[in-house]
């Protein structure tokens, strides 16, 4: 009798190994296994599935692995060589070990013999490998595809401070998967000091979180339970609030705007309370308040004015020249808060009577300053140049300071907060997402040993539409805050989850720092290289699988799982769901025959109104207005 054969074979037997190359392993299946379903304890298990489980005896050890080809391509040798070896065979990659009647750990401690014994995984034996090692720390997403009894558990510690990838293409159940990954984070009870910041380009997951979220938008909707989204733009850096309120500035104009700054920050009052730092520890990037409003008067007033000296001045007693006469005053000294322009009298140097001389800057360029002054009459941008209780007097005095912002931001009142960034200019997205990001990094970095900080508290940071500002050759705001949190964010307790339906524009540097993937269906060449190529080598394989999974079904690898899973991840339930479902163009029929809802283009339209949709485009806010009328329905 040989190795291969048993007068009571194993029922669960598959075949035998035959060739092991480090991790990889050809597996030479039995005469008898048969081709289509295997039948163990009266449970059917499909045989030679891609993304299927194996189970190797070794000893004391159960080794672990995943199929990822099956037919002669997995036999082994050159390519050439594999008819003569016949088509009944499966590659194997090894991911893992657990002796009997212990927890599976990843990796190996030890490789298969020739000849060893390869069986198939039974739902025992994935209890065992799914299992938690603890409770506490592991959300369920969903259920295990191949065994539906068995949820699907996500390792939290590893899956925020490792970062991640949710990918999918458009309408694979993207969106649906991150609400619902992060409705598990915030509806169990343990995770009560759950911080997550959602930035969310189009508005979908207003909804999605009930009262576990907060929605910052602007333009809020006080109904709804929005609150108005207000980002200082003090707390900007120099360089971001330049570029942001005025554009390129270099040379003279640049060094006088950076004194101003700094003039302006020293003698700041955040919170109504001098700031207490040493003159020399005070820099343009120190995040404190000052009136941008003011800067505009105090360098036009620099650029533009013009000086008088009478007979009996020289020019050092010179004073400035403002035009009075039948102006009042305060419109010709000008006025900050109104944003109303200092008038001057013009240049004159005529005998007899008083010199008038522009004065030492007039010749630099005040083009920035005609363009922080559109800024600031913008009503877009008041959300960063009027930020309500954030907004600064003259004095550089403020209601709040930098705490209320941040307790505001990502406080333990709600573990989400979405940031709603549909109503900002688009031209600006890239850099208010960068902005804010770069703002909440730097306060749990330089507080990570504080109660608050990073290190004590990790914070989630979840980058939807991630394709749209972080590709490879983006130099924007957000691209740069991105790239440092996903090198530098482990340590300090900031993760990166980067949500996108077009893997292959995000930067391959950010991409490949994410330890775990869950990538849905991928029905483009790019995307899918783009994601095998962030995958450990022996597990290439298994993204073979992308093109054809359902809707709703994810391949899971990575850090935060103890084995490659394929899952059905969870629908929240109806309510919790964000706003990203197709338009339907057939409303389908409910079971008595009648259209479950007006729309679409099966109905005659009644009372036509386009007037509602106008309000609502006016105002930026697709809540406002009158509702839509119904339409009758007719089966």
């Amino acid at each position: 009798m040989t190795r291969n054969q048993s007068s009571n074979p194993d029922p669960s037997r598959l075949g035998t190994v035959e060739d092991v190359n480090g991790s990889s392993v050809s597996v030479k299946l039995s005469d008898n296994t048969p081709g289509g379903l295997l039948f163990v304890n009266g449970e059917a298990y499909r045989v030679g599935q891609v993304g299927g489980f194996v189970r190797i005896p070794s000893g004391y050890v159960d080794l672990y692995g995943v199929i990822s080809q099956v037919g002669a391509g997995a036999a082994p040798g050159p390519p050439e060589l594999a008819p003569q070896f016949g088509n009944r065979w499966l590659r194997v990659e090894l991911v893992g070990q657990g002796r009997r009647g212990t927890k599976f750990e990843r990796g190996i401690s030890q490789y298969p013999s020739i000849g060893d014994s390869v069986n198939v995984v039974t739902e025992t034996d994935l209890k065992t490998v799914y299992a938690p090692d603890d409770d506490d720390g592991y959300v369920a997403v969903g259920r295990v595809a191949s065994a539906e009894s068995i949820r699907a558990y996500l390792d939290l510690n590893r899956l925020v401070s490792r970062h991640s990838a949710v990918v999918g293409s458009t309408g694979s159940g993207k969106s649906t998967a991150v609400a619902n990954l992060l409705c598990a984070v915030s509806d169990l009870g343990q995770f009560k000091a759950a911080r997550v910041v959602l930035f969310d380009l189009h508005g979908e997951y207003a909804k999605a979180f009930g009262d576990q979220a907060r929605v910052f938008r602007v333009g809020a909707n006080a109904h709804a339970g929005e609150r108005e989204l207000h980002v200082p733009f003090w707390a900007l850096t120099a360089e971001e609030f330049i570029s942001i309120a005025m554009g390129a500035v270099s040379g003279t104009p640049l060094a006088l705007l950076q004194e101003r700054l700094l003039s302006a920050k020293r003698a700041s009052k955040p919170g109504g309370v001098a700031h207490g730092l040493a003159d020399l520890a005070v820099t343009v990037d120190t995040p404190l308040p000052f009136s941008a409003y003011q800067l505009w008067h105090d360098l036009y007033s620099l650029h533009c004015a013009t000086h008088t000296v009478s007979s009996n001045q020289n020019q050092t007693e010179a004073t400035r020249s403002y035009i009075e006469d039948g102006v009042p005053p305060k419109n010709a000294v000008g006025d900050a808060d109104t944003l109303i322009r200092p008038r001057f009298q013009p240049e004159s140097k005529e005998a007899g009577g008083p010199k008038i001389y522009n004065g030492v800057y007039s010749t630099q360029s005040k083009a920035h300053l005609d363009v922080l002054e559109s800024k600031l009459r913008d009503p877009r941008m008041q959300f960063l140049f009027n930020p309500g209780k954030w907004a600064a007097t003259k004095e550089g005095e403020t209601q709040a300071d930098l705490d209320a912002l941040l307790s505001s931001w990502i406080g333990a009142d709600t573990p989400i907060s979405v940031f709603d960034l549909s109503g900002i200019p688009t031209a600006i997205v890239d850099d208010m997402v960068g902005a804010v990001l770069r703002i909440l990094y730097d306060a749990v970095f330089w507080g990570r040993l504080k109660q608050e900080g990073g290190r004590e508290r990790p914070l989630l940071v979840v980058l939807e539409e991630a394709h749209v500002y972080l590709s490879a050759q983006s130099k924007s705001r957000a691209a740069t805050a991105a790239r440092r949190i996903a090198k530098e964010g482990r340590k300090y307790g900031v993760g990166l989850m980067l949500v996108s339906q077009r893997p292959s524009e995000v930067d391959s540097t950010i991409l490949s720092q994410c330890g775990t993937v869950i990538a849905l269906r991928l029905t483009n060449d790019s995307d899918r290289a783009q994601v095998t190529s962030c995958a450990s080598d022996n597990l290439k394989g298994l993204f073979s699988m992308l093109p054809v999974l359902r809707t709703g079904e994810a391949l899971i690898v990575g850090e935060a799982v103890n084995m490659p899973i394929r899952a059905i991840i969870d629908r929240p339930p109806e309510g919790r769901r964000p706003d990203s479902d197709d338009p339907a163009v057939v409303v389908p029929k409910g079971p008595d025959g009648k259209r479950v809802r007006s729309g679409g283009w099966t109905e005659p339209v009644l009372n036509e109104n386009y007037k509602p949709l106008v309000e609502a485009w006016r105002k930026q806010d697709p809540t406002v207005g009158d509702p839509v009328p119904a339409v009758d329905s007719q089966t």
